[in-house]
């Protein structure tokens, strides 16, 4: 049902996390609702704002008693306690990817939430995709018959200057890893396509990043899900100079399909049994933060969503439990790797 709060009133918003991600979202916000209050421990990141302003969550979740929705935009390992604490206080939650860097974590997420009776949005913008979105309808339609397997594939580039001039990222107990960071918006396409992830086979390895990044920088992943699709995850950030691909290819009973480009954002490829995808939407552009680009920006349509569930009954977009499961197969995927170690 509608959140009583809301009334017919615009959503009122507050953004933990004013660094790039945060950006984007405090754009989004102020077309779709009202951005109350921002929070950042950088009192610098802060200024660009006529708002209220902390630098310390606390304070924020004690003084603004008038938001509904909190988004969380702070470090990867800071997601699950921010967003525990802020549910505490009775808001609801919108947290960006990785939606922790833990699967404990995730669960307590989840059960606080439930506690609170509180909404718990995670931030999967890739969904929204319209070759994404378009598969996603043959899949759940049957046109494809029978998947007998799917390859991911993630080519990006994150140079030193990356992760230097940062003070978490490339550090294993605040970042988690190149899946959490750069490719867990793929992860979990493999999850919303095909399904929960059964067994994993894995090797990584750091190339390039030696001395400066404290896990890998490439991997290559063999997952059989529990459905009996077989599939691989080929994965680095050593791709030369910029971003090279992101692609996904399904092949099943009726068709073969690929989604690539370097995001996610073109049909490459489709043959399939009297059918054609057509027309498909021209999608928005990829995140750019000046030397590097992240995946699409689709945080219109995340925000879109999360109002229209606070507001008109909608059906929650990616939710705790489906952002858990991300983290479970990313999980699945390093302790293979430590079984090896």
């Amino acid at each position: 049902m509608a959140d009583k709060k809301t009334g017919n009133r615009s959503v009122r918003f507050a953004v933990v996390g004013c660094g790039n991600i945060g950006k984007r979202h405090i754009e989004h916000i102020n077309k779709v609702g009202e951005l109350v209050a921002v929070c950042d421990n950088k009192e610098e990141k802060l200024q660009p704002w006529t708002v209220n302003k902390y630098t310390d969550i606390k304070d924020l979740l004690a003084n603004e008693k008038n938001i509904d929705v909190i988004s969380i935009c702070s470090p990867n390992f800071l997601h699950a306690s921010h967003t525990i604490a802020a549910l505490k206080a009775g808001f609801h939650v919108l947290c960006e990817k990785p939606m922790a860097t833990s699967v404990y974590d995730c669960g307590e997420m989840i059960k606080e939430a439930e506690r609170a009776n509180r909404r718990l949005f995670i931030v999967k913008q890739n969904r929204f995709n319209p070759p994404v979105e378009a598969v996603k309808k043959l899949i759940d339609e049957g046109k494809l018959g029978k998947i007998y397997s799917i390859q991911l594939s993630c080519f990006w580039n994150r140079n030193n200057d990356y992760y230097t001039t940062s003070d978490w990222k490339g550090k294993k107990n605040l970042d988690g890893g190149t899946l959490y960071t750069q490719f867990s918006h793929f992860i979990d396409l493999l999850y919303w396509l095909i399904g929960d992830v059964r067994r994993v086979h894995a090797f990584t390895a750091n190339y390039a990043h030696q001395g400066i990044v404290e896990f890998e920088d490439a991997g290559v992943v063999a997952l059989e899900f529990y459905n009996g699709v077989i599939g691989t995850i080929n994965y680095t950030v050593n791709a030369y100079k910029k971003n090279m691909e992101g692609s996904l290819t399904i092949f099943a009973e009726k068709g073969t399909v690929k989604i690539g480009g370097q995001y996610l954002n073109e049909l490459e490829y489709q043959q399939i049994e009297n059918f054609e995808i057509q027309h498909l939407p021209k999608g928005n552009t990829a995140n750019n933060y000046g030397t590097y680009q992240g995946s699409m920006s689709n945080h219109d349509k995340v925000y879109e969503n999360v109002v229209e569930v606070l507001t008109k009954q909608g059906i929650i977009a990616t939710n705790g439990f489906e952002g858990l499961k991300t983290v479970e197969i990313i999980d699945k995927i390093y302790q293979a790797v430590s079984a090896k170690n």
